[in-house]
């Protein structure tokens, strides 16, 4: 592949095309062009090592790349399936089935970001450089509107690397576009019952698209696939939400294994243990990932904006500017629960949201101040440290 020809050749006759390779990503690549390095795209990630495909020739190939060179401590920015990245095949390790080296990590577009279980206060990278975030909730259980609604606020709140390019077009903030996807639906009853599980999922998520789809009868499947084609997307939910099996059936093979949920209580196990970049017979990519147990918020006020409109238009009628929306004269968001425009669960909703919301980012700047204070006190040792060498050496 020449890319020295110039971006635009370059992405037109990649072989990498079918995975998302364009002009943009191209671009970016530039400051490699001549070093021996070839781009790839990261669809699996073990243990400090990637699965990455790569161009061989005029068709592509699967490699094992070690990821030692841009090792972080930051999880931010460690590589994750989706992310676009710069290959040195020439330092490979073969007696480790090792075929190359991560170089470098391409500017991600995006990136869906929740916060991690730990006490660290720290964002966790599920998945980047995607287009669209499909929110899979199953029919198999009861409806939990709650959990739909966390997602949205992440989802329309992702973060995304330094230097990426938004994407105008798209309404998001994170530039991907959220999608609904409520599955199994053959167990919800009659198409009468599924219809009113929409219209409940579509008020908990205002101006997002709702689909109700089953893998095993095929309903909805072709709509769905239609909505993914050309693009990348992820597939996000909780064990037993049916991912893997919308994933063989967006892809038409068994490309994920799948295990019942289980009886006692209806809940999956962890089937897909690693996030997998599939290809769809319709054009694009598709991320599959393992259940999430929780999804924490992470920086998601333009999210939850967005996920919230109605609540916080009615808010800026408040009287008050910090309007707690209790027991405040001349609150607009307790008159709309008085005449019935809003609901006491989706105001209850909102409120939790947001204050874990504020508790995490409260927390985030508090760790990120004491980094900053402890860098600066080692700087002014080293300061101490360097004069105290320069006046024994003038002595």
């Amino acid at each position: 592949m020449n890319l020295s020809s110039g971006s635009s050749a370059a992405s037109s006759s990649s072989p990498l095309s079918s995975y998302g390779w364009d002009e943009g990503f191209a671009e970016s690549f530039v400051p490699y062009v001549g070093q021996g390095y070839v781009p790839g795209r990261i669809v699996r990630v073990d243990r400090g090592r990637v699965d990455v495909v790569v161009p061989d020739g005029d068709g592509i190939r699967t490699v094992l790349a070690d990821t030692a060179l841009v090792a972080t401590s930051d999880p931010m920015r460690v590589p994750c399936t989706g992310d676009w990245a710069v290959i040195d095949l020439a330092n490979g390790r073969g007696g480790d089935h090792v075929d190359g080296v991560v170089r470098a990590l391409l500017p991600r577009r995006t990136a869906f970001v929740r916060s991690t279980s730990s006490k660290r206060s720290e964002g966790q990278v599920l998945a980047t450089n995607i287009d669209t975030i499909v929110i899979c909730v199953s029919l198999a259980e009861q409806l939990d509107l709650g959990r739909i609604e966390r997602f949205l606020a992440l989802a329309m709140s992702g973060s995304t690397g330094e230097g990426a390019v938004h994407r105008s077009a798209l309404p998001w903030e994170s530039g991907a576009q959220p999608l609904v996807v409520l599955t199994k639906a053959d167990l919800a009853g009659d198409p009468a019952g599924v219809a009113h599980l929409v219209a409940d999922t579509e008020g908990a998520a205002p101006g997002v698209q709702v689909l109700a789809v089953s893998a095993a009868t095929g309903d909805g499947i072709d709509v769905l696939s239609a909505v993914l084609a050309g693009g990348a997307s992820v597939l996000l939910g909780r064990s037993g939400a049916g991912k893997s099996t919308l994933a063989n059936a967006l892809v038409g093979a068994y490309v994920q294994d799948v295990q019942a949920i289980r009886d006692r209580d209806g809940k999956g196990r962890h089937t897909t243990t690693t996030r997998d970049l599939l290809v769809l017979p319709g054009g694009g990519v598709l991320i599959d990932t393992p259940g999430l147990r929780g999804v924490g918020m992470w920086d998601a006020e333009g999210g939850l904006a967005r996920t919230f409109a109605e609540v916080e238009e009615l808010a800026e009628q408040c009287r008050f500017p910090d309007c707690a929306h209790g027991a405040e004269p001349g609150c607009a968001v307790q008159e709309a629960l008085q005449n019935g425009e809003l609901t006491e669960r989706r105001v209850e909703s909102y409120r939790k949201l947001q204050r874990e919301n504020q508790w995490i980012v409260a927390k985030t700047d508090a760790r990120l101040r004491a980094e900053r204070r402890r860098e600066w006190k080692q700087k002014q040792a080293l300061g101490r440290h360097m004069m105290e060498r320069k006046r024994g050496r003038g002595m």
